[in-house]
């Protein structure tokens, strides 16, 4: 059976970059698992669960997932093994950026992903950045010469205030687009776009909640899987 591992943040996932391929892949009867850096459960970003923001139905479909047993009763990133898995999913919101991003396991379940001959990574808005923290195996930046999409400084820009403080006042240490672009990487947001993500071998990107089910598409497409 198709295992997919989860890389979920526990400082604030954006709900639906995170439910929209979770249930995609739960339609096929993927085998999912949930990874948080300690292991305790995931907290979802209370912008991405309010209705008047994204919408009634995405909130259901987000807390429908957010309320499952998998979700619920996640493991280590310690104890999860990139051998373990097909695939490795990493979605984004900001909170990925204090946690996930930073995280030693989560990168070396990257690298080793994406090292792998037969291995496939999906990594979603700020958990792109973790490309930018990521070595490949002789040293390298493992994004340097990709092609990538993410969450694009001119979002950035209208989410925290001139010193870099978010709306729930915590310090944002880093923006997306210029830490992926320093290590190398080929960016393009294609802001002109309604929807961005980028393949490169084993990499799939995307740029943000918008992208989510062209995402999870890419992801379905590459694992070969089909619906019931």
């Amino acid at each position: 059976m198709t295992s997919v591992l989860f890389v979920v943040s526990q400082e604030g996932y954006w709900g639906e970059e995170c439910a929209t391929p979770f249930s995609m892949l739960s339609d096929r009867d993927v085998d999912i698992d949930v990874a948080t850096p300690s292991g305790g459960k995931p907290v979802v970003d209370d912008r991405s669960i309010d209705p008047d923001t994204v919408g009634e139905d995405t909130v259901e479909e987000v807390m429908d997932v957010h309320n499952d047993d998998r979700m619920a009763n996640p493991k280590p990133l310690a104890t999860a093994g990139a051998d373990m898995y097909d695939a490795v999913v990493f979605p984004g919101g900001h909170g990925a950026v204090w946690d996930v991003n930073q995280d030693r396991h989560a990168r070396a379940l990257l690298r080793e992903t994406v090292e792998r001959d037969d291995g496939v990574a999906l990594v979603v808005c700020h958990a792109v950045a973790i490309l930018a923290f990521t070595r490949d195996s002789d040293g390298d930046f493992l994004v340097e010469g990709r092609d990538v999409t993410g969450f694009p400084n001119d979002w950035e820009k209208d989410i925290v205030d001139e010193h870099d403080n978010m709306p729930d006042g915590r310090k944002l240490p880093y923006w997306v687009e210029d830490e992926v672009k320093a290590a190398g990487a080929n960016w393009d947001a294609e802001l002109d776009a309604e929807e961005s993500v980028t393949h490169d071998g084993d990499l799939i990107t995307g740029r943000g909640p918008e992208s989510s089910h062209t995402a999870g598409t890419a992801l379905i497409e590459r694992l070969g899987v089909e619906a019931n």
